[in-house]
């Protein structure tokens, strides 16, 4: 139950060609503590619960565990969540053995594009697609819990 992940900001849409499937998601967090968050989420037709942990101080990982609920029950969740909801457009990208998940954002987070890829140990070595940009692991301001919180365009320079 321990998830490693990279993250890395998104430099271009060129990704949208490489993505072999697409679905929307709709999320919101029950909690939002910096030491675990319960998140409900919507994706296409599904409903799930998650619980994640702190992250390890690489950032890479961390406790989670994810179960599937029916989606009337998701959907009535996400009326009790926090302020906050996070929608968005996930691109699932093949490279090499590896699937990169691109989060294209929207509402108060467009114009953010964040790609994560799941690794089995933190130094398994991966290629990296030339859209990929600047890694943010573990920079606490792109988890989409603190994202609910404080929308991307509300960011200034100085975040």
């Amino acid at each position: 139950m321990q998830e490693i992940e990279r993250k890395f900001l998104v430099t271009s849409e060129a990704f949208k060609s490489e993505a072999h499937k697409r679905m929307r998601i709709v999320q919101g967090f029950l909690n939002t503590h910096p030491d675990r968050t319960v998140r409900i989420r919507i994706q296409g037709n599904d409903g799930f619960i998650t619980v994640k942990g702190k992250p390890n101080p690489s950032g890479l990982t961390r406790f989670e565990w994810e179960k599937q609920i029916p989606l009337a029950e998701a959907e009535e969740l996400l009326h009790l969540c926090e302020p906050g909801i996070i929608e968005k457009t996930r691109y699932e990208i093949y490279s090499d053995h590896h699937t990169f998940e691109v989060d294209d954002f929207m509402g108060e987070n467009e114009g953010l594009i964040i790609a994560e890829i799941e690794l089995e140990t933190e130094n398994e070595p991966f290629s990296k697609p030339e859209w990929l940009g600047k890694e943010v692991t573990g920079e606490v301001k792109y988890y989409n819990s603190n994202l609910s919180k404080k929308p991307f365009k509300t960011w200034s320079d100085e975040n």
